[in-house]
């Protein structure tokens, strides 16, 4: 009798890893740029809004992996827009109770989470031909991939456009004493599209050069 594969794998690990970097949603799907550019002039709001996805990704892809023997295939594009809408109805209910003024600042983007082609595509690709757990960590990886871009688009466009880290001030009021001045434009959405691209040609130039190494 063969034995069972456990939870944390050598194969699941490697799969987290593929979403979270290889594959990653942003740089290698192109998915999710909306919110990379809408939400990511604090640090803060783009957590929180990494989380809400995490949280709507990976219960989503369960949910809908678990009941993936009875949805019928006409319908489950409905269905999975009702797992996800009310998920995402959630994590806005409890944005709402304890951070209403970042929920203010969110609403819109955290309902466009439902429409997110990330949440969508995982569904579609993934939770409705594999188990739960699979389905659960799929999510999370895509969730993970999609964070590591956010949050290296927020920091800078917050840091030089604000001159602050979650709030805290990093650059030192010496600073702007001799002169130095926070570069508005970092808080404008060209500014994220640069830095995306950037981060994008860095992750390819990374990656080739590794498979030149790996080449010889």
């Amino acid at each position: 009798m063969s034995q069972r594969e456990g939870l944390f794998s050598k194969r699941r690990w490697e799969a987290f890893r593929e979403f979270v970097w290889e594959q990653n949603p942003i740089s290698f799907q192109i998915l999710g740029i909306c919110s990379a550019l809408a939400t990511t002039t604090q640090v803060k709001t783009a957590m929180i809004m990494v989380l809400g996805l995490a949280f709507v990704t990976s219960l989503s892809n369960t949910i809908i992996s678990l009941l993936r023997k009875y949805i019928p295939s006409a319908i489950r594009i409905i269905i999975f827009l009702v797992v996800i809408a009310t998920l995402v109805i959630i994590v806005d209910e409890v944005l709402k109770a304890f951070m209403f003024d970042l929920s203010k600042k969110l609403s819109v983007y955290v309902g466009l989470i439902i429409t997110n082609c990330i949440v969508m595509g995982r569904a579609e690709a993934f939770a409705m031909s594999n188990g739960p757990w699979d389905s659960f960590l799929d999510g999370l990886s895509n969730s993970a991939g999609y964070g590591l871009f956010l949050l290296a688009v927020a920091i800078p466009r917050e840091l030089f456009g604000k001159g602050t880290i979650l709030g805290f001030t990093i650059i030192p009021e010496s600073a702007y004493q001799m002169g130095y001045k926070d570069a508005g434009i970092m808080l404008l959405a060209p500014s994220a599209f640069i830095i995306l691209g950037l981060l994008i040609w860095g992750k390819t130039e990374i990656e080739m050069r590794a498979a030149k190494k790996g080449g010889r």
